[in-house]
């Protein structure tokens, strides 16, 4: 395995909003954690097994959504979500019809969380297409800002070039209680110039941990 892909999560996003500067987490239980190494998709709509630089993704998605459904969870105040995700060749971020904007968002139990855009564009004084992570569409900052890694080849329109993958590990806090949780990852992708959309953009999950949260 790629010692790129491999590595001990690390948090590049973290949004703890709700809980104020008086408050600390007494517990955190982890409830479902996957690299997808063992090829065990259970619980997951639309997984779809595949390989990305010889290491195990769900993928390859364009305008898809991924479900994670769970059940049985322990008593807890709040649900942490972390995920380790892949974007592949060319996003276009935040640039208008027919390119985009080419969004990627998050929900819980139905409900948006996240709702964001990202660019494998190059950046220059001449050409730069802008995306809004790690803020909310329609923010805009650099392609790339916030990428564990912006410097992986590219899947498809640009197989094996380097700067057309980036990987993003983003956490999410959000508040919750139920018993059950779904968790839907999913795109929004504009390519109305392009001959074979999920070959020119597309997106896949390298990992995903969801935990428990007692404050």
């Amino acid at each position: 395995m790629h010692s790129y892909i491999k590595n001990t999560l690390t948090f590049t996003f973290l949004a703890l909003s709700f809980i104020s500067c008086q408050q600390e987490i007494s517990q955190e239980i982890i409830v479902y954690e996957n690299d997808f190494s063992e090829g065990n998709t259970t619980g997951i709509e639309n997984a779809n097994l595949e390989n990305f630089v010889n290491i195990p993704v769900l993928g390859f998605y364009n305008n898809e959504e991924l479900i994670l459904n769970l059940s049985e969870l322990p008593s807890h105040k709040a649900l942490r979500i972390t995920v380790d995700i892949l974007l592949h060749d060319s996003w276009d971020g935040n640039v208008p019809s027919p390119g985009g904007p080419d969004i990627w968002y998050m929900k819980l139990d139905n409900q948006e969380i996240m709702n964001t855009t990202f660019s494998n564009s190059p950046c220059t004084s001449t050409y730069c297409l802008m995306q809004s992570f790690p803020g909310e569409f329609p923010n805009q900052a650099n392609p790339k800002t916030g990428a564990f890694n912006g410097n992986l080849p590219g899947r498809c329109q640009h197989n094996g070039v380097l700067g057309y993958t980036s990987r993003y590990i983003i956490s999410k806090a959000i508040p919750h209680n139920a018993s059950t949780a779904t968790i839907t990852l999913g795109d929004i992708l504009v390519q109305e110039n392009a001959a074979n959309p999920i070959c020119d953009e597309s997106w896949s999950l390298n990992r995903i941990v969801v935990s428990t949260l007692e404050l």
